[in-house]
């Protein structure tokens, strides 16, 4: 195709077209928070499925406990397995010195019937921490046919006297058992009343005197508010009311027991109830025994005439 150009006029340059403006997308907050992971968009797109199916699942489950189907479809594969061999026919319990075997497994026996999947183990826990002697317990399934009880015994650490009757009692002051007075031994001797629930603020006196706890042979709960300490040298002392009082007194009266050495001397009964000084009462003086001498015998009359 031919151009024409007149003379006198410019030729007019041929009109380019415009390219069309490309569209900006603008990126999301949550597109930005994607391409921040250190993972591929196909990767949290998968992760994202398989969280929304297992809330999905999640809350079927809920629904299907709701109704109770669980339960009924547990029981049934339990009843399955106990017709395979999976039920209770043994059971091993250890660690047991003082508790009655007889009485545990009567305890056991009671809940552990049938299945052995079936086996109610926190129930049975339960049952066997009112068993006063009994700490711990922990139970285990050994498949197909064993139950195993591990049991941690409470260890006696004091006897407590009240009412005329001696009672053993653990580290958390929990009455064990009976005693007689001659099966005490070297345990220290508690008296008082609610002087058991006292113990274990009494151990941690005893602690911060270290040098002396070993002579104390007990202690008195005085009035449901302090303690009277008696020692094996046979002193008591006074200790007033509170833990911190009753504390720095101990305290102070070992520092001085090591400096004056207190102890197997003539004095019985120590009171440090008054923070500003302490009281000494010593031991009685016995009175002095007279010895009488036998007089000589006197001579009869008869024989005085006859000699």
């Amino acid at each position: 195709m031919s151009t024409v150009v007149r003379r006198g006029s410019k030729p007019t340059p041929r009109a380019r077209k415009r390219a069309p403006r490309k569209q900006v997308r603008q990126t999301s907050w949550f597109d930005r928070l994607l391409q921040s992971l250190p993972f591929t968009q196909a990767e949290v797109q998968r992760f994202l499925t398989y969280a929304i199916l297992a809330v999905l699942f999640v809350a079927a489950l809920l629904v299907a406990n709701w109704f109770g189907v669980p339960q009924s479809a547990y029981r049934q594969y339990g009843e399955l397995t106990a017709k395979a061999g999976f039920k209770v026919e043994d059971i091993e319990i250890v660690g047991t010195r003082r508790v009655d075997q007889m009485k545990v497994y009567d305890i056991i026996l009671e809940r552990a019937k049938g299945p052995i999947l079936l086996v109610d183990i926190d129930a049975i826990r339960k049952d066997l921490s009112t068993y006063g002697w009994i700490k711990d317990v922990r139970i285990s399934r050994q498949l197909p046919t064993k139950l195993y009880v591990e049991i941690t015994e409470r260890k006696p650490v004091a006897v407590w006297q009240h009412d005329g009757v001696y009672q053993l009692l653990d580290d958390e002051g929990v009455v064990l058992d009976s005693v007689a007075e001659n099966q005490i031994g070297s345990m220290p001797l508690v008296t008082g009343a609610n002087a058991d629930k006292q113990l274990v603020a009494l151990r941690e006196l005893l602690d911060k005197a270290q040098s002396l706890k070993s002579q104390v042979a007990g202690a008195t709960w005085v009035g449901n508010r302090r303690w009277d300490l008696r020692f094996r040298t046979g002193e008591t002392l006074a200790l007033p009311e509170g833990d911190e009082l009753a504390a720095q007194a101990l305290v102070n009266f070992t520092r001085m027991d090591g400096i004056h050495r207190l102890l197997e001397r003539n004095i019985i009964h120590f009171d440090l109830r008054d923070p500003d000084r302490m009281y000494m009462r010593e031991a009685p003086k016995a009175k002095p025994v007279e010895l009488k001498s036998e007089a000589a015998p006197k001579k009869s009359s008869k024989a005085e005439g006859a000699a």
